[in-house]
């Protein structure tokens, strides 16, 4: 089969389309003839060597992917040969991947595999920061950083389905069309404007309830300046690196910080 490898950690460049052997299938797998992966950035980060689960070179990127099975474990009673599905997988940039049957989620035949492909990370990740580590409704103020990105443009339309009033950040003015097209109701540029005195303003001085940060250093501690009291500040990433002084900075607030990830 074809897959793309890299046979050292870097950038994008290490990467190789080449014929690979195909994966056979293991006691609790599945094997999903792969029609779309998703793309993530912590791809990038499993390429660099940075991200926590660590390649075994030569390895393949891809967390999820959508499909159709076509061969089944026989300790496997859940999933059929020919069911559409999508997963969190590993090593999904490849014509075929295996899938845990634990990991598996049936594909409706109304949802696209490039849809199905883009659900188990982004969209969950945005429903359980909003829905799980939080319980965003109406009446709350939500700021969604990097709002442009995958699970920033899901985090929107939930928080906005919610109830909730939402605020984005974005890195430049061209992104700020496409996310108050997704639902918005303000967007901020944090990189001409100061995004805590903006929150601030917006919010009449009283603070922000839920602020979810894939950034990190640029952003959190901004983030805690501008939350309401008993606010959530949620680091889920950390796009611009690791935050500094963060817990020592929160246990002098009355706000929460949660590190998902």
């Amino acid at each position: 089969m074809k897959a793309i490898v890299f046979e050292q950690t870097g950038d994008p460049s290490v990467l190789k389309y080449v014929e690979t052997p195909k994966p056979e299938v293991a006691p609790g797998t599945a094997l999903v003839k792969v029609h779309a992966a998703g793309i993530n950035f912590a791809d990038t980060f499993f390429i660099r060597g940075e991200y926590m689960i660590k390649p075994r070179l030569p390895d393949t990127p891809g967390m999820e992917a959508a499909g159709v099975i076509e061969a089944v474990a026989p300790d496997v009673k859940n999933l059929k040969v020919g069911m559409r599905v999508t997963s969190i997988t590993l090593r999904a940039y490849a014509e075929y991947c295996l899938v845990r049957s634990s990991q598996v989620i049936p594909l409706p035949d109304f949802v696209s595999f490039e849809e199905g492909a883009a659900f188990p990370i982004q969209v969950l990740t945005a429903w359980h920061v909003l829905h799980t580590a939080h319980k965003t409704g109406p009446g709350q103020t939500v700021v969604v950083h990097s709002a442009a990105g995958g699970v920033g443009i899901v985090a929107v339309q939930i928080a906005k389905a919610a109830g909730a009033r939402v605020i984005g950040t974005v890195s430049s003015d061209s992104k700020t069309a496409l996310v108050k097209q997704y639902g918005a109701d303000e967007v901020i540029n944090y990189e001409t404007q100061d995004f805590a005195a903006e929150a601030l303003r917006l919010t009449n001085n009283r603070g922000v309830d839920l602020i979810l940060d894939a950034v990190g250093k640029p952003t959190f501690e901004k983030g805690i300046a501008c939350a309401a009291p008993f606010g959530h500040v949620i680091l889920y990433g950390r796009a611009g690196g690791p935050p500094r002084n963060d817990f020592q900075q929160c246990r002098k607030s009355s706000h929460s910080v949660r590190c998902l990830g």
